[in-house]
């Protein structure tokens, strides 16, 4: 959430914000009812002042004045509750307009519609050129008994599989390096809750606007599933002060994440790229309000994502999030897009938010400075690794001709030191 003050002064930046983000908002009737609220105030705490003299003077009064006090006070205070239901009326307004208006994005965002203008900065690795037909990773998971996709639709309906033998202990191997790798890096692991509040959803700008992605309980239960642990990390300290001594605070976490695709049906369906479950380990970092900071944040963990797929030997790029691409929180937003031989082209693995103080002023996440100022703090996040599509990126960069897959060296010792996974395809 933006600080008001700063759409009150400056309401064309916010708009110009929202139509590089191509997120609708009114700003216009946000200001209208805010102006309306804030006079309100100003009458209803007079009124208040008004009715705490009356009671005082009913006191003082002569007996026979009493009466006539009485029915002017019953009157004024019949007055103050409607005022004061317009204003609650009002503060509800506010707060659901407020609720739809997007972070401002960084000057250095690219101007763009959709994943299409994201802008290429650098690329790791040379895509691999095969010597021999490859396979893509569901040939290669079904060839060697690996992936089940038609008995996963079964249990739970279509973009859901089933991991068997050696797939499901890479699975385990990869996310196990990767949690072992941010704690190697100062990261406290934590094991978080995978069902939250509608609440928390909301303070970490997930809703309104995504609730269509989501899988929700709320006829009994006002509880959603996350989409990734970045949203019960975020919120941890929710409504708390941290003192300043305490940050920056680093976190990691391996959660399963559910989410409904809504909206994308015939596009990625097949295979692993675009399912409803999945494992991922998340990296969050909270600290002082701080741009400059903050932008060495978002490179650091940038950095800790890229380390972990040179070690395992993937070829990716970098790509700069354009506006019409970029969520509404985020001040700016860098993805990892992996080489997977099988689509021919980039698959985006990752994505490292920075966000200043939008998620911490919905969930009133604050520090104490050195003078014992209160601020909002700054949040970030980025995914470390998330297991579908680093699984496909293995299976499909680290391939061999007859249809075993090597493993890369720090995974090894993760599943008894062995070096090739999978028997040879005859034929």
């Amino acid at each position: 959430m933006l600080d008001i003050k700063l759409i009150r002064q400056d309401p064309e930046l916010v708009k110009a914000g929202a139509a590089k983000k191509h997120i609708e908002c009114d700003i216009d009737r946000l200001l209208t009812l805010d102006s309306e609220w804030r006079e309100l105030g100003l009458e209803v705490d007079t009124l208040r002042s008004e009715q705490k003299l009356a009671g005082k003077k009913i006191g003082q009064a002569p007996p026979e004045e009493r009466a006539g006090l009485a029915a002017a006070q019953k009157e004024l205070k019949e007055q103050l509750k409607a005022l004061e239901a317009r204003y609650g009326e009002l503060e509800g307004e506010i707060r659901s307009l407020m609720l739809l208006v997007p972070n401002l994005p960084a000057e250095e965002v690219p101007t763009g519609a959709d994943d299409a203008d994201n802008v290429e900065l650098r690329t790791w690795g040379e895509p691999r050129k095969f010597d021999f037909e490859a396979r893509d990773h569901i040939q290669i998971g079904e060839e060697q008994d690996w992936l089940d996709i038609v008995r996963g639709a079964r249990l739970a309906g279509s973009r859901n599989y089933v991991l068997r033998g050696d797939l499901s202990l890479l699975e385990g191997a990869v996310m196990r390096f990767a949690l072992d790798s941010m704690v190697a890096r100062g990261f406290v692991p934590l094991s978080v809750p995978t069902l939250v509040r509608t609440e928390t959803m909301i303070g970490t700008g997930y809703f309104p606007g995504g609730e269509d992605q989501a899988y929700r309980c709320d006829e009994r239960d006002d509880l959603c599933l996350v989409g990734t642990a970045e949203v019960p990390i975020t919120a941890l300290h929710q409504d708390e002060i941290l003192e300043i001594g305490s940050l920056p605070r680093k976190f990691v976490a391996l959660s399963s994440c559910y989410r409904r695709e809504a909206g994308t049906y015939g596009k990625d369906t097949k295979g692993l790229y675009r399912v409803h479950q999945f494992q991922k380990v998340e990296q969050v970092v909270i600290d002082v309000a701080d741009a400059e900071q903050s932008l060495k944040h978002h490179l650091e963990i940038l950095d800790n994502s890229e380390q972990l797929m040179q070690a395992l030997d993937l070829p990716y790029r970098i790509v700069n999030v354009c506006g019409g691409d970029l969520g509404q929180p985020q001040i700016q937003k860098f993805d990892i897009e992996t080489w997977m031989p099988g689509r021919d082209s980039y698959g985006e693995t990752h994505s490292a938010s920075r966000f200043h103080d939008f998620q911490s002023r919905r969930l009133g996440l604050r520090y104490r400075d050195a003078e014992g100022k209160v601020h909002f703090c700054h949040t970030l996040n980025n995914t470390v690794a998330a297991s579908t599509r680093m699984l496909i990126a293995l299976l499909e960069n680290h391939q061999n001709a007859d249809g075993t897959v090597s493993v890369p060296e720090p995974l090894r010792a993760y599943l008894g030191g062995r070096e090739v996974l999978g028997s040879p395809i005859s034929g």
